[in-house]
């Protein structure tokens, strides 16, 4: 009969506890694989010759245009007391267009897996059962003859034994495995913040009219 020690000797805790770290390792690598393709496709336009294959691809960063008014001169009011008095002066606006790289507006994911747990819970039951059953079974048989003077009797008895022993082991196994994982956003990477604090620089607002409207 096996032990339950030979029972959980038995077990392959290598592939069982490997293969889920080796699953968080993956999972690590896809994330990664996930920013990387959200910043080319969302920050990023290709721009470059596709019919020259050795030509080296170029990525332009995305801007995002927003149109404002923005104010040259602020409003000034009239001067009755100034000699000669002053009229009120109107506040004049420009209109001005505002180019700012979209990737400095979103959230960049970065995941990092902080934490993985592994629980392995085995509960082995192992039972020796010995089940003896026994039966005694007697019957007797009694024969009498009288006559004169004389008389008979026959008396017949028997008697059987019977003993069953039954024996054997009963093992239950139970196993369960529990992997817990946690992931949290990690920090930017040095580089990133990098291009992100370049690509601030290089919001720029330049005006769309040539003559700066007035307020009425």
């Amino acid at each position: 009969m096996p032990s339950p020690g030979q029972e959980v000797a038995s077990i392959d805790f290598e592939s069982m506890l490997g293969g889920p770290l080796i699953a968080a390792v993956n999972a690590q690598a896809q994330s990664a694989m996930t920013t990387v393709n959200f910043i080319k496709e969302v920050g990023f336009k290709k721009a470059g010759d596709d019919q020259d294959p050795t030509a080296t691809e170029t990525a332009d960063p995305i801007y995002v245009t927003f149109k404002y008014f923005k104010e040259i001169m602020p409003f000034v009011p009239a001067d009755p007391n100034a000699s000669p008095p002053t009229p009120a002066q109107p506040a004049q606006f420009e209109e001005q267009a505002l180019e700012v790289p979209i990737l400095t507006m979103l959230p960049i994911p970065y995941l990092r897996i902080d934490l993985v747990t592994i629980d392995f819970n085995a509960k082995i039951n192992s039972v020796t059962y010995r089940k003896t059953d026994t039966s005694t079974k007697i019957s007797s048989e009694l024969e009498a003859k009288a006559g004169w003077l004389w008389g008979s009797a026959k008396l017949k008895v028997s008697a059987s034994y019977q003993r069953n022993t039954q024996q054997g082991n009963t093992v239950n196994r139970t196993y369960s495995l529990q992997i817990h994982m946690k992931a949290v956003q990690d920090q930017m990477p040095g580089g990133m913040e990098r291009i992100l604090s370049i690509l601030e620089d290089a919001i720029r607002s330049t005006p769309t009219s040539a003559l700066p409207p007035s307020s009425p």
